[in-house]
């Protein structure tokens, strides 16, 4: 059986052909359907087998149809760019990626002053092919990429697949699917690879998952392992971000603040260190577990006398307007809180820091009672009328 002139543009060979068998097989047998348009599909099928060498193909074992595939079983996929050190090697399962945009945000029911977030990772496989919509993959094709990412220990082939994953789960009709096919678990267990670009895909395929609740219930498990990667990544990485964002979903209620408490002097850590980016991040994470009165004390404990340094007028709005709802959250949750133990914070905790009568966090709040933005305000007057 000949290859398609679709195997060509990226996507798997659907039959046991080795490189060389399935090149010169091109030459031979498809010569008559003109010279041109195989040149400008794939330059480098004519080629002699001696040039050819130098070229970056893999060999790796994809279970296109049927059982996972057994050791030795070997596939071809395609290349994607031009050939030399910046050619990419593309993963194709039934669809190509899908650039998402936004997905509904269902099945969570949110308290008062909480974030949810969710990134959509689009997979982007060269400008020339249009993404088509991943939430068309029937369960058939989302069972074998979950083989595949079991069965196959290339780097390459489990961050594709994970990609694939991912924008698979942002849709809600595939949420369901991935679970029952037991996705989330062989997803999680990709959080303990070694390759920071693996644990990102890992984490954002979760986070696309934890939209839905049945979802949550068995990711949770996963929460004190995704802290630890957040604390252990280094600062600012992609990885740290992806860890946050997920953690940002599971707390959104506060089923799950418990396995986070360890973790809250780290939070506060990077609120002060990291960037603007991190910053943002970590203070949804925050801004949630805030909202619940039982996670006030693990909060207000630890020691962050630097924490006032953002109420300021030149922080960044995103920023501000966040670090007072922390703030507004814990206010709130002192005053309704009876018989509070002033001596078990020291003095350069957040609690005397935000809510033990603080001269520079007052003198603060005056200020930016004049900020240009209203929910700036909005969020002053909430801490100044408790």
């Amino acid at each position: 059986m000949a290859p398609c002139h679709r195997c060509y543009r990226g996507s798997l060979w659907s039959h046991r052909l080795q490189w060389d068998q399935a090149a010169e097989h091109l030459d031979t047998q498809r010569a008559a359907e003109g010279q041109g348009r195989r040149r400008r599909l794939f330059p480098n099928l004519g080629m002699p087998p001696t040039a050819r060498q130098g070229l970056p193909w893999r060999r790796t074992a994809l279970p296109v149809s049927g059982p996972p595939p057994r050791a030795g079983s070997l596939f071809r996929y395609a290349l994607r760019g031009r050939p030399g050190p910046g050619a990419r090697v593309i993963l194709h399962v039934k669809q190509k990626p899908h650039r998402i945009v936004e997905t509904q945000r269902r099945g969570l029911s949110r308290a008062p002053h909480t974030e949810l977030w969710a990134q959509h990772p689009c997979g982007t496989y060269g400008d020339s092919s249009p993404p088509v919509s991943t939430h068309t993959m029937d369960v058939d094709a989302l069972q074998k990429l979950i083989h595949l990412l079991q069965a196959t220990d290339d780097p390459l082939i489990q961050e594709q697949a994970l990609i694939t994953l991912s924008n698979s789960a942002a849709f809600s009709v595939n949420q369901d699917i991935i679970r029952n096919l037991d996705g989330v678990s062989v997803i999680g267990g990709m959080l303990s690879n070694c390759i920071p670009k693996i644990k990102e895909k890992a984490l954002n395929a979760l986070n696309n998952l934890s939209m839905n609740m049945k979802n949550q219930e068995e990711i949770q498990v996963f929460i004190i392992q995704v802290c630890r990667t957040v604390e252990s990544a280094p600062l600012n990485s992609d990885v740290q971000l992806a860890g946050l964002r997920l953690l940002t979903n599971m707390s959104v209620t506060s089923d799950y603040h418990q396995k986070m408490i360890n973790s809250i002097p780290c939070f506060l850590h990077l609120l002060l260190e990291g960037t603007e980016r991190t910053q943002i991040q970590v203070l949804k994470v925050l801004v949630n577990l805030s909202a619940n009165p039982a996670m006030t004390r693990h909060l207000l404990r630890p020691q962050v006398p630097a924490l006032v340094l953002l109420f300021d007028n030149c922080i960044n709005r995103d920023i501000l307007v966040r670090a007072l709802a922390f703030a507004a959250n814990l206010k709130k949750n002192m005053n309704d809180e009876e018989g509070t133990m002033i001596e078990e914070y020291s003095e350069a905790s957040v609690f005397f820091t935000l809510c033990r009568d603080s001269a520079p966090f007052a003198q603060r709040l005056a200020s930016l009672l004049h900020h240009p933005d209203a929910e700036v305000k909005e969020q002053v007057v909430r801490i100044l009328t408790q």
